[in-house]
Order: C-alpha cells, then sequence, then structure tokens
C-alpha cells in the first residue's frame, strides 16, 4: 500500500540520516558498518520515496551530491573539472547492458538500422578515486574526490606508490593535464598486510587493528597524515580518465585516451576491451565476472563508456552523470543478515569449526543460511553474537564467511561473547570426549580421533576421495548411513563390506551394490604415496605424501623413522615430523595400517629414494593452464611432482615454467607479461625426460 505524504516524509528524513551516518564511516573514517550492496538498497529507497513525492527532494539530500567529506589536517584542493560519479545499473543481469545501451541509442536518435554504437568497456575498481595533476609532465599535486567539487592534497603520500610516475614518459608533455583514476590494494598485499597487523597485535602493539577489506586499507593509507606509514601500505593505481587539460589534443575516443595514458607510463588497466552495441557490452560483463574471483583485486562490477568523445560531448549529462557511461554491478559479495545461532562442527582433524547459522541471504549468487567463523579467536575478534546483524561475505567458491558485526543495530538481548569451551562444556558435540588447544594454536580439537564418529565419517570421505584411494560411489550420504548404523567403525572395515551388508541400507540397489564393490576391489591397488595421503595424518598434504614416500620407499621404514630422519625430507619441518611421529606411535594406527595391508590393499615399493631418484625439476615451480593434448591436469601434476617439482595455481615471478594448453586464459597473458617461459605439453615431457644434451633443462 503506497504511503501517504506524512509518511513518506518520516521514512525519508530516517534514510537521510541514516546515509549520511554511513557515508561519513565509509569516506571520512574508512570504517565501514555496512556492505555496499545494503547502502544502495537505502539509497535507492530515498531516490524512490523522492521520485513518488517530489517535494521531499531537499538540498541536502544524498541523491543530490557525490558524497564525500573533507578530514581535517589535509589542505582543501578546490577541482577545476569537478569529479563526479556515474550512474550504477543494479540490473546484475545483460538486461542491464541492454537497458544502458537503448538509453544510448534513443538519445542519439539512432534507428534499428544505424550500426551499433562502439563502447569502451572496463573494470570498475573497488578502491579511492585520486586526481593526479601533472604541469609541464611533472606530478605537482595529487587529491582525493572528496566532494566531488573540492577534496584533500594528499600528493606525499601518492608520491609512496612506486606505480604513479613522478615525471610522465614523454618529451612533449601538455602544459596541465590532470590524470584521474583509482588507488588501490591488491589481495595478496591486503592479505600480507593483515598478517603484518595481526603480528604486532599479538606482540602487544597498541591502537593496532587489521583491515575490513582491501579499499578501506587502501583508503585509509593515503589518508594518513605521516607519509612515512602510506610508504609502508602496499597500494597500486589504475588510470582511468582526465580532469582539467591545457595544450593538448585529446584522443578522439576514450580507448585512444588510455592507449597515451599507458604511453605515458600511467598504469592502465589491460582487462579492456571496445565492444559494439549491447551484444558486446553484455559478453564483457559475463567474461569479466567468470574471472572476477581469479583477478588479483577486487571489482564489484564494470564500467562502459561511449567511446566516441565526440558522441560523449553529444550526450551531455543528466544532473550530475554523465549520459555516456554506466556502471555495470555484479551480485553483491556481502549482505547483511541476522546471525540465529552458533554451531559447532567436527572436522576430519578433530577441528572445532564454529558455524554461523543465519537467517537465509541472498549473497554472491546463492542463498546462504551457514557461514564459517573459523575459530574461537575470530569469533571473538569480530565480537560475534547470537541476534547480531552481521555482514556476510561470499565470493566465487569460496566458503561464506562472517566478516563483521553492525553493532549499531545490536539489541539488548544479544548473547554472551562467545566463549567454545563454556559454549560446549569441554566436550566435544558428537561423542563427549574432552576437547583440548594445544598452546600457540587457533583451534580447539576433539581428542576422540576415530572413536569420533564426526572424525570417522569425514576420515572415511577423504580415505575414498579421487586423489586418495579412490572409491568411487562412497560418498556423504552413504558414509553417513554406514556409520549411524555400525556397518563401518574403522577404515579397514571398508574392505570387509560384503553384497548382503550393503542390500540392508536404504536405496542401495543391487547394481549400485555390486559397483560399489568393484571400485572399493580396485582400490586395493594404490601408490605409497596415495596410500600415506588417504591415513589423514595432520599436516601431511599430497606433495609431502609423495615425498616421503620417495625418500622412505616402503611404509615400515616411514612408520620407525626418528624426528631426525624425518627431517631429513624435502619441505619436512619441525611440525610436520612430530605430527608424524605423533600418528605412528599411536598403536591403533599402526593397527590400522596392518588391517588394510591384511585386507589386500598393496603397493609397490619405490625403487630408490629422493637422494638418488633423477628429479629434473627439483626446486622448480610450473603453473598449469588450459587443456593438454594427452595428458589430464591430474596426470600432468603428478609427473611433475614426481620429478621433484611443485605445481602452483598462480602465475608470479617465482613461477619457473607455464604449462599451457587449449583455452589458456589469464595465466598465459600473465606469463608472457612476466616474462615466463611457456611450454606446451611436448615441452613439459622433455623437461621431464633424463637429462641430456637434447633435453631442455630448467632455469
Amino acid at each position: 500500500m503506497p504511503l501517504n505524504f506524512d509518511e513518506a516524509a518520516a521514512q525519508a528524513a530516517a534514510l537521510r540520516t541514516e546515509l549520511h551516518l554511513h557515508a561519513h564511516r565509509y569516506y571520512v573514517l574508512d570504517e565501514p558498518t555496512i556492505p555496499d550492496a545494503e547502502y544502495d538498497r537505502l539509497f535507492q529507497t530515498l531516490q524512490a520515496l523522492e521520485n513518488a513525492h517530489p517535494a521531499l527532494r531537499t538540498p541536502d539530500s544524498p541523491t543530490q551530491r557525490v558524497l564525500g567529506t573533507l578530514l581535517d589536517g589535509f589542505t582543501p584542493v578546490v577541482h577545476a573539472v569537478p569529479m563526479l560519479s556515474i550512474r550504477t545499473e543494479t540490473d546484475t543481469t545483460s538486461a542491464g547492458a541492454e537497458a544502458f545501451d537503448q538509453r544510448v541509442r534513443r538519445e542519439l536518435a539512432l534507428t534499428e538500422t544505424d550500426a551499433p554504437v562502439s563502447y569502451a568497456a572496463e573494470l570498475k575498481f573497488d578502491g579511492l578515486a585520486i586526481n593526479l595533476r601533472y604541469e609541464d609532465g611533472v606530478l605537482v599535486r595529487a587529491a582525493t574526490r572528496g566532494d566531488g567539487e573540492s577534496g584533500e592534497d594528499v600528493t606525499q603520500n601518492i608520491r609512496t606508490i612506486g606505480q604513479i610516475p613522478l615525471r610522465l614518459h614523454t618529451e612533449a608533455a601538455p602544459p596541465v593535464v590532470e590524470v584521474r583514476g583509482e588507488v588501490y590494494m591488491r589481495r595478496d598485499d591486503f592479505e600480507a598486510l593483515n598478517e603484518r597487523q595481526r603480528q604486532l597485535i599479538a606482540a602487544g602493539a597498541k591502537n593496532e587493528k587489521t583491515f575490513v577489506n582491501p579499499r578501506n586499507a587502501a583508503a585509509g593509507a593515503v589518508r594518513q597524515l605521516d607519509p612515512a606509514i602510506a610508504a609502508r601500505r602496499p597500494l597500486s593505481f589504475f588510470a582511468y580518465g582526465l580532469g582539467e587539460v591545457q595544450g593538448w589534443d585529446i584522443p578522439g575516443t576514450h580507448s585512444g585516451l588510455l592507449d597515451a595514458l599507458k604511453a605515458w607510463g600511467l598504469p592502465v588497466c589491460d582487462d579492456r576491451a571496445v565492444v559494439a552495441g549491447a551484444a558486446g557490452l553484455s559478453a564483457f560483463h559475463e567474461r569479466m565476472g567468470a574471472r572476477r574471483d581469479s583477478l588479483p583485486f577486487d571489482i564489484d562490477g564494470v564500467v562502459y563508456k561511449v567511446d566516441d568523445r565526440g558522441l560523449q560531448e553529444r550526450l551531455g549529462f543528466v544532473t550530475r552523470e554523465p549520459r555516456w557511461a554506466v556502471a555495470h554491478k555484479y551480485p553483491a559479495q556481502e549482505q547483511t543478515t541476522t546471525l540465529l545461532d552458533i554451531d559447532i562442527q567436527v572436522g576430519r582433524t578433530g577441528k572445532l569449526t564454529p558455524v554461523a547459522k543465519l537467517d537465509p541471504v541472498f549473497v554472491g549468487g546463492t542463498t546462504v543460511s551457514n557461514a564459517t567463523l573459523h575459530n574461537e579467536d575470530e569469533a571473538r575478534r569480530k565480537d560475534v553474537r547470537v541476534g547480531d546483524t552481521v555482514i556476510v561475505r561470499r565470493a566465487g567458491d569460496v566458503i561464506p564467511e562472517v566478516v563483521g558485526v553492525v553493532l549499531e543495530r545490536r539489541p539488548d538481548t544479544v548473547g554472551e561473547p562467545f566463549d567454545l569451551y563454556k559454549r560446549l562444556g569441554g566436550q566435544c558435540p558428537v561423542c563427549a570426549s574432552p576437547i583440548e588447544r594445544e598452546e600457540g594454536e587457533a583451534d580447539w580439537r576433539c581428542t576422540g580421533g576415530l572413536t569420533c564418529p564426526a572424525q570417522r565419517k569425514q576420515a572415511l570421505l577423504h580415505f575414498a576421495s579421487r586423489r586418495m584411494m579412490d572409491i568411487e560411489g562412497l560418498g556423504d550420504k552413504l558414509v553417513d548411513q554406514m556409520v549411524d548404523a555400525g556397518v563401518i567403525k574403522a577404515l579397514p572395515d571398508i574392505y570387509k563390506l560384503g553384497f548382503a551388508s550393503l542390500a540392508t541400507l536404504e536405496r542401495m540397489g543391487e547394481k549400485s551394490a555390486h559397483n560399489l564393490l568393484s571400485a572399493i576391489e580396485q582400490s586395493k591397488a594404490t601408490t605409497l604415496g596415495r596410500f600415506l595421503f588417504s591415513l589423514g595424518i595432520r599436516h601431511v598434504g599430497e606433495a609431502t605424501a609423495k615425498d616421503l614416500a620417495r625418500h622412505f620407499g616402503t611404509i615400515d621404514r616411514l612408520m620407525d623413522a626418528r624426528v631426525e630422519e624425518l627431517l631429513e625430507v624435502n619441505d619436512v619441518g619441525p611440525v610436520v615430523a612430530h605430527s608424524l611421529r605423533h600418528f605412528f606411535d599411536q598403536p591403533h594406527h599402526r593397527e590400522v595400517v596392518e588391517q588394510l595391508r591384511a585386507a589386500g590393499v598393496h603397493w609397490p615399493d619405490v625403487v630408490g629414494t629422493a637422494s638418488d631418484a633423477p628429479r629434473p625439476l627439483l626446486g622448480k615451480t610450473l603453473v598449469l593452464t588450459g587443456t593438454l593434448p594427452v595428458l589430464s591436469r591430474d596426470e600432468a601434476k603428478a609427473l611433475i611432482e614426481e620429478a621433484g617439482g611443485k605445481v602452483s595455481g598462480s602465475v608470479s615471478k617465482k613461477t619457473h615454467y607455464v604449462v599451457a594448453g587449449e583455452e589458456a586464459g589469464s595465466k598465459l597473458d600473465k606469463a608472457r607479461d612476466l616474462g615466463v617461459p611457456v611450454l606446451d605439453e611436448a615441452g613439459l615431457r622433455a623437461l621431464l625426460a633424463p637429462a641430456s644434451d637434447e633435453s631442455p633443462q630448467g632455469t
């Protein structure tokens, strides 16, 4: 039912107050308490009210100006050309691109028979907008957007960003050119910064904190009054436009402008394209959306601009937004919802993980009702309590997590600070075994081992996984049934299963039972590396298991190895060595190994050891991308690791080779940019071959 004028006026006033509060926290304090999607929702609600009742549109409404406020301590800078915002298209489907193209064509009076409009498509960076003023090619001033009309002089801080040239790379620089762009922080730099912050906090440093996201870490660095502090923050920059210009014949297209800025030595993002019409815009939006989570920095959408600058002038502006540009968003990766309860899950190694039970919320393209809190320390650091309004983040296939609390929405009836030990009464929630937390560790663990049904289930699933014993058909639901019914109480029981025991289980048909028994029988023939990995020894991953197999050759030598002998294995340190020794010192673990061997699980002893086997890729890091002609990704990875190499998921200056197949993506492009050698499958096989004059060697 539509609101009457008085009701609408009251709601609009409340929204203006709330939006100003959040804008202050976002732009001035760099400490937002709600995600961007929640702010956008409030903003759009106010817009709708003002559209329905124009008399409510006040001069101080957030809808009537570009947001942002000056900070005390910085010299104000009046922008010669205002730094305006662009319209946001919140329809995250292809319809958003189509709507923009239709508006542009309508404003240009184009008909269906006219050619498609050419657009420059770019990424929408999640950082802080900056105006760089160059006079005769020299950087003389840098200023924040501020309120759009005037900003803050942050020149000394911007000078600390190595990517930004202090002098343009041209002998024919214009008398004046203002370059506009975004200061941001890469994800890896952000994680490294937060890790340093956590170490400072742990060491007792005062007035230190971790940061919520890269955007606010970057904004906080730019606004430091002490440039020395800004210099310690790993900031980056991308240029994307112009402010005031004197004495320069600006290129006729936006794409040409970006090419010119790049030629001057300014960093310009290569993830851009010139596309034709709505179809081209939609394809770019979809392509970048698929790559969003693999990009090294955060984006929340893409930006479309009419490429022809002459057409931009014809289109002009509406209010304070250009008609020739729009930001097309992706589904929000952060949303707010209510924390209904905190559950405790028991993992394969006994790790107790607090899990937030949420009022279901649509975020990151799916409905989320559970989110991880990681561990007790994280839950306490964020001060998460039952009844709170929390910020939930989900990016790609990453497990949803609670990243913060909206404290001003905390009800009086909120629960107590989270205490895992107190919550569980010191006992595992599944088997009632005592729980413990080793000194220096963040996680509580159940001490029940395989006597704990929860650990037993996870251990069985791990054991049966494809890269371990590869028992197809032994999945979550079946394992739950078997453990709950007492059919399987330990790993060796898998090889004692018969048709009669399987037939008693729900939804287990005759064919499914025969297929499972066949897969179990086939799994008996394995390798020592796979077998070690399948045992679920804490801190022993797939690569370490293979290294141990190569080094010791037999399971008996490994089980009897002293810590000093374990430390001789490549990449095995004190933590892994003591974990191995502790595992094999437990009589029931040795009994499991013997029972599995007695059940027929076998593998060939490794011929030679890590010290005498040829390992042509020892110490080398390789990255796989695309589809190889013959080898699968897992087969290529196994061959590389057998040769002593490591397979990484990302390309960096430390990468020795990139192995590329068909449909190789951004990893191949980055390898070429960094000058990393690129191999095809034949080149990889040559590297793996025994050393000879004809075989290429790693460099």
